[in-house]
């Protein structure tokens, strides 16, 4: 039977090379100064001998540095998240850290597992990705001592770098241009509000932008992602009251544009015909449904990049007053909304 051959070891080499163990780790650290030519050339031809890769885990724990960042993902299949994890990484690289990411696929108990296992591999500090992340999962990251960074959204009673979109700003933007487009009946669509600040924001600089327009009229309505019935009525019923004149439909999120546009084909209703329609996130397939739905996109790359520098600087010490950090949305105006 053939067995793996046993991973060489720094004792192995010092071995190989004639010298002690002491050498050996000068010549690993760098210190490859105090050693003579001959005996760096002995440990140089050891190493390349057997193969021999020295465990970074074990340097960086010797040194109390293991240079590991830890990143909680709420849902990794939403286009969001992996955009922001793009970003992450990018810097992760740049920095001369390694990421260890965690999807907790939404599931409460799954986020304080992963928590404890970051922990336990002695990360240095933790960007938590919230986006779909329920109330009760978020609590458990206040207990974390570690040096953390949330994006996309706050915790309540809880001071902590943040890192995301200008929500008012955007949602802003967003209504200027459906009025002037000339909808006269704007339908705010949301997932449950809860506690969730980013849609709080939304919503309200929604209602504020509305407010400036005497002869607009502003709602707004709560769908779970889920509740396909429960959105066909809702819109449905929007548009019958509203066939008339210019009305349109703004959704917070791209999870549920895609419901929302999934609900107006089981209706019969065209976007940018019978119904206006823009969403929150830009979407891959936006482009390509029907006339294009006219989108609000986030600077995801940037705001990842931007998280893992926050979390590095609190790692070497930074001990300023928690930080918000914002970026201002893009609007891609497509069929939808012309």
């Amino acid at each position: 039977m053939n067995r793996k051959a046993a991973r060489a070891t720094i004792s192995d080499v010092a071995s190989a090379a004639k010298t002690g163990k002491t050498s050996v780790s000068r010549y690993l650290n760098g210190e490859q100064h105090a050693l003579s030519p001959d005996l760096k050339q002995r440990i140089e031809a050891a190493i390349a001998e057997l193969n021999y890769r020295p465990s970074q885990m074990a340097r960086g724990l010797k040194r109390g540095r293991t240079r590991l960042i830890g990143l909680i993902i709420a849902d990794i299949t939403n286009p969001y998240s992996i955009d922001v994890m793009n970003g992450i990484e990018s810097a992760c690289r740049a920095q001369g850290f390694t990421l260890l990411m965690c999807n907790t696929n939404n599931e409460v108990d799954q986020e304080q597992h992963y928590l404890n296992l970051l922990s336990s591999y002695q990360v240095e500090g933790i960007v938590v990705n919230a986006v779909g992340m329920r109330e009760e999962a978020l609590s458990h990251l206040q207990q974390s001592l570690l040096p953390m960074v949330l994006i996309d959204r706050k915790i309540p009673d809880f001071d902590c770098d943040v890192v995301g979109l200008d929500n008012a700003g955007a949602a802003a933007m967003a209504t200027d241009h459906l009025i002037a487009g000339g909808f006269r009946t704007v339908m705010f669509v949301t997932e449950p509000l809860g506690m969730v600040n980013t849609r709080h924001e939304r919503l309200q600089a929604f209602k504020q932008t509305m407010s400036r327009y005497a002869d607009c009229q502003a709602e707004q309505a709560e769908i779970a992602l889920g509740d396909a019935a429960a959105l066909d009525r809702v819109l449905g019923d929007f548009y019958q009251r509203h066939s008339g004149q210019r009305c349109a439909v703004m959704v917070v999120n791209g999870a549920l544009t895609l419901q929302v546009a999934r609900s107006m084909k089981r209706l019969g209703l065209n976007w940018g015909e019978q119904m206006g329609l823009l969403g929150f996130d830009e979407l891959e397939w936006a482009e390509l449904a029907g006339v294009g739905i006219t989108t609000l996109k986030q600077p995801t790359w940037q705001i990842g990049y931007t998280a893992l520098e926050m979390v590095i600087r609190r790692i070497e010490g930074d001990t300023r007053a928690p930080q918000e950090r914002v970026y201002p949305g893009e609007l891609i105006i497509r069929g939808s909304t012309k």
